[in-house]
């Protein structure tokens, strides 16, 4: 793992109680063919053994960064790693999930190369108690002003990131869908590798099934950040019924004019 920063890629991991698969998730990103990370886990308060566990693995990688702090949610945790990061790169893994051999060589070769792109993603797939293709829509802007189309684990430059107001320590849930919006609301390219890059494990304790219930509250959140990027793409604001928002917003509008 490389000194300079000018290529370096920084994988950041936030365990919580994330004994079970941690190893098999550094594994991965150890397995890396491109040469320039470093990797920084950080223990959010996990009340199992993931503190022993990552011991365990800094003592065989003594490289590693391992930090330990009280519980303060993934975002926060996040936001923690990366300003430890030294990399000109960033990729946020879960510590459940796992990534390809080749993934961060092939991103890397595109931001590198490419000014414009702020965002290099790939296909993905689930393991665990689901296994299969995850089939993400085609990204585009006007898209993801209505869902989130991008996994957590995208590459992207820390320069870009440290404009934004990182990931929302209120959001426990879609915190990964308001960065994209940050990120790439004012202009900036997109990429997906046609590969498969990312495994997203599905579990009982999974963060899609665990937060599925708070998604209101959130788009509350997603409004109150973004309420010119929604009107600029909705003609208003974010509905629940998110596939409906410009219909709704357009409804809204006639039946304002209608009452003047």
């Amino acid at each position: 793992m490389p000194k300079t920063d000018n290529e370096l890629v920084s994988i950041i991991i936030p365990a919580y109680n994330g004994a079970e698969y941690i190893e098999e998730t550094v594994a991965s990103a150890l397995s890396s063919t491109y040469p320039h990370i470093e990797i920084i886990i950080t223990n959010d308060g996990s009340t199992d053994s993931t503190a022993d566990v990552i011991e365990q693995i800094v003592s065989k990688h003594p490289e590693i960064k391992a930090f330990h702090q009280k519980n303060q949610g993934v975002s926060a945790t996040r936001n923690f790693c990366i300003s430890q990061a030294s990399g000109k790169y960033i990729l946020p893994l879960d510590a459940d999930d796992l990534i390809s051999t080749d993934y961060i060589e092939k991103a890397v070769e595109i931001l590198s190369t490419n000014e414009n792109v702020k965002v290099v993603y790939g296909k993905a797939g689930f393991i665990g108690d689901r296994t299969g293709d995850w089939n993400l829509p085609e990204f585009n802007i006007h898209l993801l002003a209505r869902k989130n189309l991008i996994y957590v684990s995208a590459l992207f430059r820390k320069a870009d990131f440290v404009r934004t107001a990182g990931f929302c320590t209120e959001m426990p849930s879609l915190e990964d869908w308001d960065v994209w919006i940050s990120l790439l609301k004012n202009g900036g390219e997109v990429v997906c590798l046609p590969d498969k890059c990312f495994f997203y494990r599905v579990h009982r304790k999974s963060s899609r099934i665990a937060t599925r219930n708070l998604k209101k509250e959130m788009i509350d959140i997603l409004n109150s950040h973004h309420e010119a990027f929604f009107n600029r793409e909705l003609g208003g604001k974010l509905h629940y019924q998110r596939t409906w928002s410009k219909t709704f917003n357009a409804l809204g509008k006639i039946a304002t004019k209608l009452k003047l």
